[in-house]
C-alpha cells in the first residue's frame, strides 16, 4: 500500500462531507425548525486559503440548511451541494463537469453514506471519530475529530507538500 504522504503531491481537489467532518455532528434543533451546527474557524481558514490558491473545493452533504450556504459563501466556496441523496453520482458529475481525475481528489467523510465515494478517489481520509467502516477504507485518518480541525489538517498537509502553505497569500483572509 502507498504511503498517504506520497499521494498528497497529486491532490488538486478537496471534497468534504459536512456533518461529522466540518462539524462535530451535533445538531441543535431550533423552534423555528432550523438546525444549528458549530464549525471550526481553523477549518474555515484552510478552506478559504485552498480556494484562493486555485484548488477545487466542494462540499457534498445530505444535510440541508441555509446556514451551511452562508458559511461557505463567506469562505468563497462555491461548489456546495446540499440535500444530496446519491453522493457518488454527485461526485462523479462534479468530477466530469470539471474534468478532474479521481486520483487527484482528497475526499473526507465520516459515515456510511461516504463509503462508496471514498473507494473511488485518490486519497480517502476521515476524522479521528469516523465510524469503523470509514476508517477501514481511509488511507489517512486525521488525529483531529470532526469539527475539531480535521479539514485544516488535510488541507495544510497538501499545501505544505506542494509548497503552497506559508507565502504572502497565507497572511490574509
Amino acid at each position: 500500500m502507498t504511503n498517504y504522504k506520497e499521494l498528497l503531491k497529486n491532490i488538486t481537489t478537496f471534497v468534504f462531507d459536512y456533518d461529522g467532518v466540518l462539524t462535530d455532528g451535533t445538531v441543535y434543533l431550533m423552534h423555528s425548525g432550523d438546525a444549528l451546527r458549530t464549525a471550526n474557524v481553523k477549518d474555515g481558514y484552510a478552506l478559504q486559503l485552498a480556494v484562493k490558491k486555485g484548488y477545487h473545493v466542494a462540499i457534498i452533504s445530505g444535510g440541508m440548511s441555509p446556514s451551511i450556504l452562508n458559511r461557505f459563501n463567506a469562505l468563497n466556496v462555491v461548489d456546495v451541494f446540499l440535500g444530496v441523496g446519491d453522493k457518488l453520482k454527485k461526485l462523479n458529475d462534479y468530477l466530469h463537469d470539471h474534468e478532474i481525475d479521481p486520483s487527484q481528489v482528497l475526499y473526507m467523510g465520516d459515515d456510511i453514506p461516504d463509503y462508496d465515494l471514498m473507494r473511488v478517489v485518490g486519497l480517502p481520509a476521515c476524522p479521528a471519530d469516523a465510524c469503523e467502516e470509514i476508517r477501514t477504507v481511509s488511507k489517512y485518518i486525521s488525529a483531529c475529530g470532526g469539527g475539531k480541525g480535521c479539514v485544516r489538517d488535510v488541507i495544510e498537509q497538501v499545501l505544505k507538500v506542494q509548497g503552497q502553505w506559508m507565502d504572502h497569500e497565507a497572511f490574509t483572509w
